[in-house]
């Protein structure tokens, strides 16, 4: 029962607290610790209350402000609702006031239309019975740019309006005057029909362009542009025939008769820019923009046929094709045939790039003045469609296929042409005594400019890139493998080699010499020749290297000339691809330089260096006083080194070019700084000696610094230091100078070196250069 009543709801106080033990439950309980855990829990629950009535007691002060607040707010808060229904009464009184202004506005607005309509009839009226009367009256007196006018005027009226109008009281008027316009109208289109006729029979242009002018006004644009571009086409091809009858007829002695078939094609292609010129303005002002390009696709037709017949007659005058086959036939190396020497292939070659350079020229005219007429009517107006009718017109046409055609026989024979006039550089080439390079150089690459200048002055992108990589194939295959095989012949034995010999042969080629009654020097010559061939190689391949870099960098400025006329980026990227190659191309000449500067460095310098180098050897530097002084007076070597260097490198200075020689000396240094390191680790070296070897050291690092302009020092910078350490007093002066004392010196050597070095010196211990912490 105690149970039950615990469960049961607490009571709520005053407060709103609830109690955790009903009253129930206490009088229920019997035992003392159940009476004091209750009496303890009631305690803390108390406190809990003191508290909370403390705190809302401390607010009193605060809620009594508000409420003071709030009474004050009563009367305002009843004015702004006065207010807001005055106001709300104003607005509902404006939106009505606004409905009923608006409604009237509506009401004036179509009757204003409808008065604009009213106008819009009559004045169309009257300007039909004026059109009507005006027409007739143009007509009687032959004044057909007026009656044109009229029927232009009664062809831009409303259509809906004059049906309006012929339901109204003056219908049978208004059907008249519609019949006897429409007579006129049908009339006056035979007239100017026929009048037109007659002037293009009279070749009268001044009223071909008077009847012209009139189709607009008529509505028939495109039969107007039709027949004044099939009477400027009549011109066209009457001049056309005329030019090329002159050309085919003409005396062939002249001065540009190699050209004749180019300056026809230039004549009528610029009487057809000319034309475009002339009458651009017209058919803009009197058939509206955008209607060049009917024109011009009629005058295309004509220059087509024309242009087709010019380049008929060049083929069947000038071989072309048989030419062609000729080469085709040659260059297929398995068929032996008839040859064609490359000279009569030049005028030819010539000519063609001539003639598509025209029509490549004339094109561009053509794109230019049409994309400007569909800008004349509004730039923003030109769609893809209108790009595309254009690009279609010029790319597609007879002329463009024809001169394609050309230039795809051309390529084959200007290929031909380089690599036959090549391979003859190459098989006349001579040298001139005082000379550092042979003529097939300068030949090869007059050859290859000319070339690729004639393939670029056709203003053919795909026509200049073939060229660049055939010249760039005949560069790299061809005539580098000429200079490779030159170069593998090696270089002859070196001046060493040729004593040692000469001496034990000497005296037998002189008695046999004597004998003949002769002196016999071919043996001598023949070597001498073969060095001058392997140095005046070695300048070729170098200008070789050198010439091709300018090559690109000449064809880069052209090319971006021929962009500047306007070139798709597509086309642009083509070029670079070539003109990349032929960087890769200059590199393997590079790399041909260095190999051909190896095998001479190998052959000539190294067999005559190293005994010199060795001779260090034969002189003590472990010496005394009196030996260093008398080696101060009289050098025992450094001084007859230099002598001997520089006798073999003048050979060399006057043969080969300065960038070659330089690279050379380089070589022979760095050869040198090896062989002398290797000899200095073989002696042994008193104070004095260090002394003496720093001494010849500085002179001739002091003379290599004179004969080439590549700084040194860094070659020897090993020998330098060696050369230091040498002339330390004592072994723990090398402290002074290594670790943190080293200042802005950099060791090239290495701890296990320095020692190895320390102990050439005979007066070093060495357990204190082992003592030594490096």
């Amino acid at each position: 029962m105690a149970d039950s009543s615990g469960s049961v709801a607490a009571k709520r106080c005053d407060s709103g607290t609830v109690s955790s033990v009903s009253m129930e439950t206490i009088s229920a309980l019997t035992e003392l610790e159940d009476l004091e855990r209750v009496y303890q829990q009631l305690c803390a629950e108390e406190k809990e209350v003191e508290a909370e009535l403390d705190r809302l007691v401390g607010q009193e002060g605060a809620i009594h402000t508000k409420m003071l607040a709030l009474q004050r707010m009563g009367p305002n808060l009843q004015l702004i609702g006065g207010d807001a229904s005055q106001l709300s009464g104003m607005i509902t009184f404006t939106c009505s006031l606004a409905e009923n202004v608006s409604r009237k506005v509506r009401q004036l607005d179509l009757a204003k239309t409808r008065l604009y309509n009213v106008i819009q009839r009559a004045d169309d009226i009257l300007d039909l019975k004026f059109c009507t009367d005006g027409v007739q009256t143009a007509l009687r007196n032959e004044d057909y740019e007026q009656a044109a006018a009229h029927i232009h005027r009664y062809l831009s009226l409303d259509q809906s309006v004059i049906e309006l109008s012929r339901q109204g009281e003056e219908s049978s008027a208004v059907d008249a005057s519609l019949v006897m316009l429409q007579e006129a109208e049908q009339k006056l289109k035979v007239i100017v029909a026929e009048k037109l006729d007659e002037a293009v029979a009279a070749v009268d242009l001044a009223q071909v362009e008077r009847f012209f002018k009139i189709f607009p006004l008529l509505g028939l644009h495109q039969q107007g542009l039709a027949r004044f571009g099939q009477y400027l086409c009549s011109q066209l091809a009457s001049k056309a025939e005329e030019n090329l009858l002159l050309a085919t007829g003409g005396d062939l002695g002249e001065k540009r008769a190699p050209l004749v078939f180019a300056d026809t094609l230039t004549l009528l292609l610029e009487g057809i820019a000319r034309v475009v010129e002339t009458h651009q303005p017209i058919v803009e002002t009197y058939y509206g923009p955008g209607h060049l390009y009917t024109l011009i696709a009629h005058l295309q037709q004509e220059c087509d046929r024309q242009a087709q017949k010019i380049v008929d007659k060049f083929i069947q005058q000038r071989g072309y094709h048989n030419k062609f086959q000729i080469v085709q036939n040659s260059m297929m190396k398995s068929v032996p045939g008839e040859r064609i020497e490359p000279k009569e292939l030049d005028p030819v070659l010539t000519e063609v790039t001539l003639m598509n350079a025209r029509a490549e020229l004339y094109l561009r005219f053509l794109r230019r003045r049409m994309m400007a007429d569909f800008e004349v009517g509004d730039a923003q107006s030109i769609t893809q469609d209108h790009q595309q009718n254009v690009e279609k017109l010029l790319k597609h046409c007879l002329l463009s296929r024809t001169m394609q055609e050309l230039i795809g026989y051309y390529i084959p024979m200007e290929e031909y042409y380089m690599r036959e006039s090549v391979n003859k550089a190459v098989t006349m080439d001579t040298y001139e005594k005082g000379q550092l390079t042979s003529s097939m150089v300068d030949d090869c690459f007059y050859i290859v400019k000319k070339c690729i200048s004639r393939a670029l002055s056709s203003s053919s992108i795909d026509c200049l890139c073939a060229m660049i990589n055939h010249a760039n194939s005949v560069l790299e295959s061809d005539f580098r493998e000429v200079l490779y095989n030159k170069l593998r012949q090696g270089f002859p034995a070196t001046t060493l080699q040729d004593i040692q010999r000469g001496v034990s042969s000497a005296v037998s080629l002189m008695q046999s010499s004597l004998q003949q009654g002769k002196f016999n020097t071919l043996g001598i010559e023949s070597a001498e020749h073969a060095k001058a061939a392997f140095l005046v190689t070695l300048n070729n391949v170098e200008v070789c290297s050198e010439n091709i870099t300018t090559l690109k960098r000449n064809l880069e400025n052209n090319c971006s000339k021929l962009f500047s006329q306007g070139a798709a980026s597509g086309e642009q990227a083509k070029i670079e691809s070539c003109l990349s190659d032929l960087v890769n191309t200059s590199t393997k000449f590079k790399d041909l330089l260095q190999e051909g500067l190896t095998e001479l460095n190998t052959t000539a310098i190294k067999p005559q260096v190293k005994p010199w180098i060795s001779c260090f050897l034969s002189i003590s530097h472990n010496i005394e006083e009196e030996e260093f002084n008398d080696y101060e007076a009289n050098d025992p070597w450094v001084q007859q080194l230099i002598i001997n260097l520089e006798q073999l490198m003048g050979e060399f200075k006057t043969a080969l070019s300065p960038v070659i020689y330089d690279t050379l000396t380089s070589l022979m240094t760095s050869l040198i700084s090896i062989e002398m390191e290797k000899t200095v680790l073989k002696c042994s070296f008193s104070r004095l000696g260090g002394l003496q070897f720093d001494k010849e050291l500085r002179s001739l690092v002091a003379y290599l610094t004179t004969v080439t302009t590549w700084t040194i020092r860094d070659k020897f910078a090993r020998l330098t230091q060696m050369a230091t350490i040498l002339n330390l007093e004592r072994v723990t002066e090398i402290l002074d100078y290594w670790g943190p004392n080293s200042g802005p010196l950099t060791w090239r050597l290495t701890p296990a070196e320095v020692r190895q070095v320390l102990a050439l010196r005979v007066d070093f211990r060495s357990e204190d250069i082992k003592r030594l912490r490096l």
